[in-house]
């Protein structure tokens, strides 16, 4: 039998390295051989007899002889080119049975009968209570991205190693269980431990990718910076409506004082014939003076809308709640409903105060308008109404 063994080995060994893929980074010679090894400690240590030995350690090298094909279905054909091998050299049919029925017990939804299909099972899968373990498992997962296309983030690779090492996977002998489950106890816990780091790492970096996606937002769009343009902006535009105003009254109260002051003084005067000559300075005085009154009006003059807005309007985001001439004749409670869908939508609210900040500066545009055309008028009105006078004074005779 010894005999047999070796020049399994010396079969294996050449069928491996010189018809297997080279893509096989995992399944290969040193994975058999370290197989062949394990399998030879737990013979020993389960007290198995010479034959079975002999048979477990011809089922251990041939067990994965059938990559030379490829995968899919790879025990079978390892279990036939152990039969052609074993039928070669004359072997018995009940040897090679059992020695095919040990290498399809490597399949791995297979449930082992005895302790033959334990061993051989549990040193197939040895590498999962050595301090290795990451290393070998890293060659399977490259054989993978090599042989079939399934290419694995580090999280997914750590859940898949997780669940197969706590889920799937158990020693069935009592040899390896007691040999190796403490190894593989060490290395899930690392497994878990990797998991853990890499979920905080991806919890760091969303956390900081959102930190900057908050910053780069704040930065596009500056809340406050925001705030405080409209609130400077709109008390400008207030300040220079007070400012209007304040002008428009002053060359009101001017006008009216004159226009009192002719009233008392010049007209009383006309009557007399001797004073006609003062009737068309005083007309033309008045004139400027009356008209530059009611342009000072006009300037001052409010401008209220209807104050009624319907819910489509608010929906379709077309009325400004901020301006009062468009809610002053609006019950309570449909007032305060909108003003809280407004308040809800960001764009509404900015869209808002930008048209409240454009139709107020429309009436500064009117205001100052009206009151240049007020001062024009007045200025033009007192030189010709002094000339008017001077020259009346002239043609009167009076010096």
């Amino acid at each position: 039998m010894d005999n047999l063994i070796q020049e399994a080995q010396k079969y294996t060994i050449r069928l491996l390295n010189e018809e297997l893929d080279n893509k096989y980074v995992y399944h290969n010679l040193v994975h058999t051989q370290r197989v062949v090894e394990k399998t030879k400690m737990l013979a020993d240590l389960s007290n198995l007899n010479t034959h079975d030995k002999a048979l477990l350690e011809l089922a251990a090298w041939f067990h994965d002889t059938g990559y030379i094909k490829g995968i899919e279905k790879h025990e079978e054909v390892s279990a036939g080119i152990a039969a052609s091998f074993l039928k070669a050299h004359d072997r018995s049919e009940d040897d090679t049975a059992i020695v095919t029925r040990l290498i399809l017990a490597t399949r791995k939804d297979h449930n082992p009968t005895d302790i033959l299909e334990k061993i051989i099972r549990d040193a197939d899968c040895a590498h999962i209570g050595s301090k290795n373990y990451a290393t070998v498992s890293e060659l399977l997962r490259k054989e993978w991205e090599l042989t079939c296309n399934k290419t694995l983030s580090e999280q997914e690779w750590l859940k898949e190693n997780i669940d197969f090492l706590s889920i799937h996977h158990r020693f069935y002998s009592d040899a390896a269980s007691s040999n190796w489950d403490k190894g593989k106890g060490k290395n899930l816990s690392q497994l878990l431990k990797a998991q853990k780091k890499l979920k905080d790492e991806h919890l760091k970096l969303k956390h900081k990718k959102e930190t900057l996606a908050l910053k780069k937002d704040k930065k596009e769009l500056p809340e406050r910076g925001i705030e405080t343009m409209f609130r400077v902006t709109l008390k400008n535009h207030i300040t220079l409506s007070n400012i209007a105003d304040t002008k428009a009254n002053i060359l009101l109260s001017v006008n009216a004082i004159i226009v009192s002051l002719v009233l008392a003084n010049l007209i009383p005067k006309l009557d007399n014939p001797s004073n006609f000559y003062l009737i068309y300075p005083t007309a033309i005085f008045v004139l400027f003076t009356v008209t530059s009154m009611i342009l000072s009006v006009l300037a001052t003059r409010p401008n209220v809308t209807g104050g009624k807005f319907t819910k489509e309007d608010v929906a379709n985001k077309k009325v400004n709640l901020l301006f009062f001439g468009n809610f002053h004749k609006m019950k309570l409670n449909d007032f305060e409903w909108a003003m809280g869908e407004m308040m809800q939508d960001r764009d509404y609210l900015y869209s808002s105060m930008k048209k409240d900040l454009y139709f107020l500066g429309l009436v500064l545009h009117r205001k100052y308008r009206i009151l240049r055309i007020t001062y024009t008028v007045f200025v033009i009105g007192i030189i010709i109404s002094v000339l008017a006078f001077t020259i009346a004074f002239q043609f009167s005779g009076i010096d």
